[in-house]
């Protein structure tokens, strides 16, 4: 045992690192996700109770694993479960130094991955199992009730009773888990809804998980991943004023920018552009560092994004790509030819508020003030998220030159 005395911050930040590692040894072994995560949080719990008291362990990890394990065993024997299910779930006691020393978060998050489980379930019990957000905390993310992300997240977890799980390059199962990281990001990123714009605890800890991805797997796509959102989020700082407005790419304050991320975000999209075969998370990381490479807006090599828009629409056919593919074209020919780009998409995005907020600006830059506020203003009604909508009314009151104060 080491000495007693471990800071309570300390050891907060020892648990939450090890949480995932844990669990994802005891579902490894039991077959049981709902299971195993009740036996890891009464190990959690004793742990904060007597390590203060009694001392750290030598190995931590194995301390939890093991109390877990007894804790799940004793479970299933107190409900005097059948005989091929105590079979199945009695885990082999292992001393400390007999303990895996790889770590299990990996393999968590691909069984929180699994591709029977939709992307929202997926990314709530990632974000429950390996981030270790309480339910609470998801459903304020997502704007739901708490009880209804509890039920989501109990019904991911029965859907992946008995799976078996093992950190592989299959190509359909790191498809997935890219894909529930990048949404994972784009929500902490942009969210969705609410009053804020932005969510720092998911977006940070989509990189921390693509982070852990990356040092595994040798993969192109993977690579492009974590150079995009590094990309992305090197912006954030200078995404929101002092009142919490938005601010948009072209105004921002490059000097907020993070320089490191940057550093690192572009090397790594160089690295992931030149490893085959390309794909979408390549793609957009290479755009993305064509955005952050430059001092000033007007710099921006908006002729070399076109062009990687133009690519990457072959590629996935996004409308969401086809719409980021017009406002290039505008800025290399012209408002007119972006506005052109945008007609065959009133049916793939009816509704979506940024069709009307893109065709706002591209009138704008045409001259015509009216139809711009008039889809300002329609984007500003469809929108879910308060600071956008604070944002697109006030382009539009700037240019009827009234006033609105934001709710």
């Amino acid at each position: 045992m080491q000495t007693s005395g471990t800071s309570e911050h300390h050891l907060e930040d020892l648990l939450r690192e090890l949480t995932p590692q844990v669990l994802g040894a005891v579902v490894r072994r039991s077959g049981d996700f709902a299971a195993a995560e009740d036996a890891v949080q009464e190990a959690l719990l004793a742990a904060a109770t007597t390590w203060p008291r009694d001392g750290q362990p030598d190995n931590p990890k194995a301390w939890l694993i093991q109390t877990a394990s007894r804790r799940f065993i004793d479970e299933i024997r107190q409900a005097q479960a059948r005989r091929a299910r105590e079979e199945r779930a009695a885990l082999r006691e292992l001393p400390p130094e007999e303990v895996e020393e790889y770590d299990d978060t990996l393999r968590l998050l691909f069984l929180c991955c699994h591709p029977g489980l939709t992307p929202a379930s997926a990314i709530a019990l990632t974000l429950r199992a390996v981030g270790g957000l309480t339910t609470a905390e998801i459903a304020t993310a997502y704007l739901v009730p708490e009880a209804t992300m509890a039920q989501r997240i109990s019904r991911a977890k029965s859907k992946l009773k008995g799976e078996t799980f093992e950190l592989t390059a299959d190509a359909d199962r790191l498809r997935n888990v890219l894909h529930v990281l990048y949404l994972m990001f784009n929500e902490g990123y942009a969210t969705s809804g609410g009053s804020e714009l932005h969510r720092g605890d998911l977006s940070s800890e989509a990189i921390r998980l693509t982070r852990a991805v990356h040092a595994q797997l040798d993969d192109g796509q993977v690579t492009g991943l974590l150079a995009l959102m590094l990309l992305t989020d090197a912006r954030r700082a200078a995404r929101t004023g002092s009142a919490g407005e938005l601010i948009p790419l072209a105004e921002q304050d490059r000097t907020l920018w993070n320089a490191e991320y940057i550093a690192e975000g572009v090397e790594l999209a160089v690295k992931a552009f030149h490893t085959p075969p390309l794909g979408e998370y390549q793609l957009q990381a290479a755009i993305a560092a064509l955005h952050d490479e430059v001092q000033r807006a007007e710099d921006t090599d908006w002729p070399q994004i076109f062009a990687l828009y133009g690519l990457l629409e072959d590629l996935s056919g996004n409308p969401m790509v086809k719409l980021n593919r017009a406002i290039a074209a505008a800025m290399v020919d012209g408002p007119d030819e972006g506005l052109k780009l945008l007609e065959p998409l009133d049916k793939e995005l009816s509704g979506n508020h940024r069709l009307d907020a893109t065709r706002g600006h591209l009138y704008e830059m045409q001259g015509d003030h009216d139809a711009a506020v008039k889809h300002f203003r329609e984007a500003a009604r469809t929108t879910t998220s308060l600071p956008e909508r604070d944002y697109l009314l006030k382009k539009a009151d700037a240019l009827t030159g009234t006033e609105q104060t934001p709710h």
